[in-house]
């Protein structure tokens, strides 16, 4: 079942009280390109206002989710909305041209007619040249959805011919509620809400035991940098290595890290609130105490570096041992 109306303007306020606006002037445009990075609710708001667009029994701009229309879109089973997809790398010409030949006939059930592109920058030049006639000859009561997350990648004459939303990232506290709706604990779900701004990714990692693992060993890491600094290299050697074990898993470890000095950071400066190890509170205050600013931002500048020599293809193992022998000096 897609969300509420409600519940999806609390990501994004300003695209829902657009579309709000529009549907009481019954004004809906005859297309909208949805774009945003992943995550963003640009699918799901789809999915309401194609509900909305149908609803047997709305109530101003809300559908009332539990009519046969409403219904039937939770399920992906209405026949007069549909949904295109990439068919394996790219959207084809021929998915474009089978949408129009089933545009060309009545509508089931009524003369209305919805249809969401997903990955709309994935068509290829083909593809993208057949939807542009359909967007130039618009039916009064045909809406088109365009959904990606790469706007550059679309043609400048279909973009014109699309009312353009941009869907914001989704706030990290945003996110840390509805994890904690979902029973995650505060300490994880606080620390997740920075990493992704997509809800159902930060669940994902927020329920795999490797994240829970991940965590503590970086605080060991840098608690490790802070008082017994000459155990650091055997720590990467016999627990970070292992646990990340590849670039991606590598590139979270060194987010978490930089966090940490960031907290520091946010501590030293008064700004308690942003500290995203919120249990490592009273330990980050005492150890502000220790550290002069300069040296702190040295320590961030020296991870994100590590970052992006990770990202330029440094052997991992030999970049850590770097990292943590300059990062134990200070």
């Amino acid at each position: 079942m897609t969300s509420t109306w409600n519940e999806l303007a609390v990501y994004q306020p300003k695209v829902l009280k657009l579309l709000a606006n529009s549907i009481q002037k019954n004004r809906l445009a005859h297309a909208y390109l949805f774009e945003g990075s992943k995550g963003t609710g640009k699918k799901d708001i789809s999915l309401l206002l194609a509900k909305r667009y149908f609803c047997q029994n709305p109530s101003g701009y809300e559908p009332c989710h539990i009519c046969r229309n409403c219904r039937r879109i939770d399920t992906g089973n209405h026949p007069d909305v549909h949904i295109v997809q990439p068919d394996g790398l790219s959207i084809k010409k021929s998915q474009i041209q089978a949408l129009q030949e089933e545009f060309s006939k009545a509508g089931v059930e009524s003369n209305k007619k919805l249809y969401i592109i997903e990955h709309a920058d994935r068509m290829t030049v083909n593809a993208a040249n057949s939807l542009l006639k359909f967007l130039e000859e618009p039916s009064s009561s045909t809406i088109a959805i365009l959904i990606t997350e790469q706007v550059h990648r679309i043609i400048n004459t279909i973009l014109s011919r699309c009312q353009t939303l941009s869907f914001q990232p989704i706030p990290p506290s945003a996110i840390r509620e509805e994890l904690e709706k979902h029973e995650v604990p505060s300490r994880i779900a606080h620390l997740v809400s920075y990493l992704t701004n997509d809800v159902e990714q930060a669940l994902e990692i927020s329920r795999d035991d490797w994240f829970a693992e991940a965590r503590a060993i970086v605080i060991k890491l840098y608690e490790v940098l802070w008082d017994r600094k000459g155990q650091a290299p055997l720590m990467i050697h016999t627990q970070w290595m292992p646990h990340f074990n590849d670039k991606e898993k590598q590139d979270i470890g060194l987010d978490l890290l930089l966090y940490i000095y960031k907290d520091l950071l946010s501590v030293q400066i008064g700004n308690d609130k942003q500290v995203v190890f919120q249990d490592l509170l009273q330990q980050l205050k005492q150890h502000s105490l220790q550290i002069t600013q300069r040296n702190l931002l040295k320590k961030i500048t020296l991870v994100l570096d590590a970052k992006r020599k990770l990202h330029a293809n440094t052997n991992p193992q030999l970049l850590m041992e770097q990292l943590v022998l300059t990062l134990q000096e200070g």
